[in-house]
């Protein structure tokens, strides 16, 4: 009621406005709002900061705006000439009931809206579609760099990380989905992360029934441990390896979560080949775990090939593992000429000929890697 009535205010005063500028032949400028037949519609509306879908305006300017380019020019016209007689006295009358308005409708901040929804998890009579409300809103606002390093001020981790035992699966994947998503690429989240002692947690809700639960699970897992060796120490003291190995050679799993798990075990590998100072792993040697990642190659889904020879790149590079493990035990050579088959296959078909010509470019890569180390060794 109150934004229909501001609204209706807000057309009287632009059009009392561009009456008392002599009409609708000026252009809206900083310094007053003039109307110009000759400016587009999309060129007037307010940027997304201007409105919101709830009917929120960030600023005067931005809801002036918002008038004038979903109003018509003749109506307009009509109702500036109609308030002509309009005193000056009435005009500012006006303006000052529009920004009083404005004030009660305006929209709150991000850490305003990040307090409100801490508030609702720590609430412990919140119901369960608030919470995960309050989650959802979570999920949006960590998006920014800096709201994700505020996230932990405002006790907004520790809120999070206690929805990681919630009863429902839903909160809880929804849960790991907000600690993924802040400490992505955020060295200093993950550090926060870390010390409220929650990986083993995650790990644990990987193996979760609900399929959503463990995706986002590992998800969260993979930006914890992203180039950050401490997470890392501790994802393989936890079995974080053996946890990846059973994923990739389990065939009737999600082929999501096997992907995840698959881009895991490249992010860790090429770790381990960009810091050749740090102490070699036996896990990356291990020949069942080599094998699963290699028969990924076999697999029908081009975006698991494609991370599966990623792995291969990187884990071939590494000094600590066997060429001939990889030629004897993993027959790695015969399921990169079936790999080559398979991609000169799918450069037939037009709309998968670019993906296929790029995935090939990297198995031939990934050959000549294989063969240069069989040399050497």
């Amino acid at each position: 009621m109150e934004r229909t009535f501001c609204l209706s205010l807000l057309f009287l005063f632009t059009a009392a406005l561009a009456a008392a500028s002599g009409g609708a032949e000026h252009n809206l400028t900083s310094g007053g709002l003039l109307w110009s037949p000759a400016t587009e519609e999309s060129d007037l509306r307010p940027a997304a900061d201007d409105y919101d879908s709830d009917g929120g305006f960030s600023s005067l300017d931005g809801m002036l705006q918002w008038a004038i380019s979903h109003s018509d020019p003749e109506k307009l016209k009509e109702s500036a000439e109609a308030q002509q007689r309009l005193s000056p006295r009435e005009l500012e009358k006006r303006s000052l009931k529009i920004k009083e308005i404005m004030e009660k409708i305006k929209m709150p901040s991000d850490a305003e809206l990040m307090k409100i929804a801490i508030g609702d998890l720590n609430n412990v009579s919140t119901s369960l579609e608030d919470r995960r409300r309050a989650l959802q809103e979570l999920l949006e606002l960590v998006e920014s760099l800096d709201n994700a390093n505020d996230l932990n001020k405002l006790g907004g981790l520790v809120a999070v990380t206690k929805e990681l035992n919630h009863s429902d699966p839903g909160i809880r994947t929804i849960a790991a989905w907000v600690l993924g998503k802040a400490s992505q690429n955020n060295p200093i989240v993950q550090q926060q992360i870390m010390e409220l002692r929650v990986l083993s947690r995650l790990m644990k809700m990987v193996n979760s029934n609900s399929l959503e639960e463990a995706n986002k699970a590992l998800y969260a897992v993979s930006a914890l441990t992203r180039n950050n060796l401490a997470s890392q120490e501790l994802f393989y003291a936890e079995a974080g390896g053996w946890m990846l190995q059973d994923i990739l050679n389990n065939t009737s799993l999600d082929i999501k979560l096997r992907r995840k798990a698959v881009l895991l075990l490249a992010d860790l590998a090429g770790y381990q080949l960009e810091n050749a100072d740090q102490d070699k792993l036996p896990f990356f040697n291990d020949t069942n775990l080599l094998k699963s990642v290699v028969d990924l190659t076999a697999s029908t889904d081009l975006d698991i090939q494609e991370k599966a020879l990623v792995a291969i790149k990187s884990l071939l590079q590494l000094r600590t593992t066997d060429a001939q493990i990889f030629k004897d035990f993993c027959a790695l050579g015969d399921a990169l000429n079936k790999m080559r088959k398979l991609l000169h296959d799918l450069m037939e078909d037009e709309y998968k000929r670019d993906y296929a010509i790029d995935v090939e470019s990297l198995r031939v890569e990934v050959e000549h890697i294989f063969e240069r180390k069989l040399v050497k060794q």
